[in-house]
Order: structure tokens, then sequence, then C-alpha cells
């Protein structure tokens, strides 16, 4: 068996959420590199995005602006997907935010952040993935890969309220695929990754807490974005799963 190592997603479409930064922008890259035309989905990082967009070899990719809890534009960015791509392989939900809370801090994790921070990271996949389907079933060999964090099954992160948004969008991920097959749903789960993702993070803590995994290493948006090239790309029979790529953390 031959594998086309060059551009083994040449002629495919691709969109990512947060693309315009981190382990979204190094996901463009890995897609674009790899022969796809990509969307690259920003919420206020048109500029970085323009700028991202620009560099990518081939031709054909584009930038919208699509937030994660916007209905109108989540139907704008179907339409252009529609417009420009007549199809779309991969979707990637990198998109996402939280907050540094202490897990014993309840009086700042209010019910209502609480819930704000589980609709944005579970409930935005959700509803942009819902409004990108009909294109997606357009594909023969359609992807979506989220961006999770083993926050999901450690119960260790940023906040509370993350670390269950992370659960539920696992749950949501294994629940489609077995819905919309042969669409395939992958979730990759880093665990911290070197981005400023999370405010107050410093690269020394990064550093410190990897030095006690079993790989001893920082977790990088490439080697992410390389989870999810795997994903699209090699592991043709994997749906409904959660690939863990946190250099040994959750061990």
């Amino acid at each position: 068996m031959q594998y086309e190592v060059q551009s083994p997603l040449a002629g495919k479409t691709a969109l990512v959420t947060g693309g315009s930064s981190g382990i979204g922008a190094a996901a463009v890259r890995a897609l674009a590199q790899a022969g796809a035309r990509v969307a690259i989905g920003y919420l206020n990082g048109a500029a970085r995005a323009e700028a991202l967009c620009a560099e990518l070899p081939g031709a054909g990719h584009f930038t919208l602006r699509l937030p994660l809890l916007d209905a109108a534009a989540h139907s704008a960015a179907a339409e252009a997907i529609g417009s420009r791509f007549k199809s779309l392989d991969v979707l990637v939900h990198s998109a996402g935010y939280t907050q540094r809370i202490a897990h014993q801090d309840i009086d700042a994790l209010t019910p209502d952040l609480y819930n704000e921070l589980l609709t944005v990271n579970a409930g935005g996949p959700y509803a942009i993935t819902r409004a990108l389907l009909p294109w997606l079933q357009k594909s023969p060999e359609a992807v979506v890969v989220a961006v999770s964090s083993v926050s999901a099954f450690t119960g260790s992160g940023s906040n509370m309220a993350y670390c269950a948004a992370k659960a539920a969008l696992d749950t949501t991920i294994r629940s489609l695929a077995r819905a919309f097959g042969p669409i395939r749903f992958l979730s990759v789960s880093p665990a911290a990754v070197d981005t400023e993702f999370v405010a107050g993070r410093s690269r020394e803590d990064l550093h410190t807490h990897a030095e006690k995994t079993a790989l001893g290493r920082v977790v990088t948006p490439e080697d992410v974005a390389q989870a999810i090239l795997a994903s699209v790309s090699i592991l043709k029979t994997a749906t409904g799963v959660r690939l863990v790529i946190d250099g040994g953390h959750s061990l």
C-alpha cells in the first residue's frame, strides 16, 4: 500500500475556527501545507487572520469572522463555504476561551460564568457543526476534529466550568459520530499547550510542569496541529474517539 505524503489533502477544503492564532493558526498552516484550501475563522483577530492567509502555500484560502455564539455569522459562514468551496471536507474546532480560576474559588466562578463557559466551549462547536453539516455531507470523506483537553477526563484545568465544557464537547463529538456517519468526528486532547490561551499562565509554569511528565517536554501548537492532520489524513477508520496527545500528563 502506498501513501501520498507530499499533498495528502490536495483538492480538499477545510475550515478552522479560532484560526488566527495559537493551535488554530498551527492547524491552518498544517492543513494548507498538506494541500488543502483553508477558510480561517476568527473572532477579533482579523489582521492576524489576513496575514496568515497571505503566507499560506497554495491558493483559494480566505478569512471569515466566526463568533462561537452568533447564529447569523454561522449562516453567513455556511453560505461563504458553499459559494467558494461547494463542499467542506475538514472542520476543525479550535476556538474557545477560559479564565484561570482556582477550583476552590467558587465565589469567582459564578453560575452565570459557569454557564457562559459551558455554552461557548461546548455549545459553540455544536452550533457551527450544525450550520455546516449540509456542506460536510457533500464530501465523501468529511472529518470534524474538535480541540478538546485532558481536563475533560481529569477534572483538572483552568477552572471547573472549562473541565465540564470539554467533557460535554467530547460527548457531543461521540454522539455526532454515531448519528452522522460516514462523516468522522474526533477529539484531540492535549494538556497545557505553549500558547497564550490561559491568561496568567507563564511559560515557566508550563516547563516546570512538563518536567514532571513522562516525556518531559511542553506540548506545542504544532504538536496538536500534527495530531489534527493525522486524524484527517491517516486515521481513516477512527471516529467518535478521543486522541490524547498530552506528553504523558494524564499518566
